[in-house]
């Protein structure tokens, strides 16, 4: 059975200078975490190595945000996503995830790397009012509810999933260059 600490109004900051990766398999399964993991969720690595990543997931988060990042990524897809996790000490910290799959020789998905940064407080704002919007829908009607709303929420803005994603998280100037770095690290 996995812990699941419980959520509290707390926030864990820290520098947008700092990445935090993970490495899963194709079930979401950890199979590697970096320092700045441990540090910023609490967790050591060994309680993390084997672990659905889902450890991690927020109360606060509609399971349609993951639902459309899981569609992705086994598409074949690289995604990001801004998400709400949730630490070991129950206190909660926000970053923008960029996935990136590998794929073995034959092209079949083998796993999946992220990159998460801290989330600005613009970036935040944004989603957190479409995030509990959201939640309230799921709670009544379920993730397809969810799902529907945010669809329309897409088009009334006229914009794809992916269009809203890149306008909101797009890291720009030099932090472009650390988070390309800092990829290439681990292809």
């Amino acid at each position: 059975m996995i812990y699941r600490p419980i959520a509290i109004d707390q926030e864990i900051t820290f520098s947008k200078k700092k990445f935090i990766v993970s490495k899963t398999d194709i079930k979401g399964n950890i199979l590697f975490v970096n320092k700045n993991f441990c540090d910023i969720s609490g967790y050591n690595e060994d309680e993390l190595i084997g672990t659905p990543h889902n450890i991690l997931r927020h109360p606060d988060m509609p399971r349609a945000v993951f639902f459309l990042v899981w569609n992705s990524l086994l598409r074949g897809e690289p995604v990001s996503g801004v998400v709400k996790n949730l630490a070991k000490s129950g206190e909660y910290y926000w970053v923008i995830a960029d996935f990136d799959i590998k794929k073995d020789a034959d092209g079949n998905i083998k796993s999946f790397t992220s990159f998460r940064r801290a989330a600005p407080q613009q970036v935040i704002d944004t989603v957190e009012e479409l995030y509990e919007t959201m939640l309230k829908i799921e709670k009544k009607h379920g993730m397809e509810g969810s799902l529907s709303y945010f669809e329309a929420f897409l088009e009334e803005h006229h914009m794809s999933y992916d269009e809203f994603l890149s306008e909101l998280i797009k890291p720009r100037g030099l932090l472009a260059k650390l988070l390309e770095a800092f990829k290439s690290m681990f292809s």
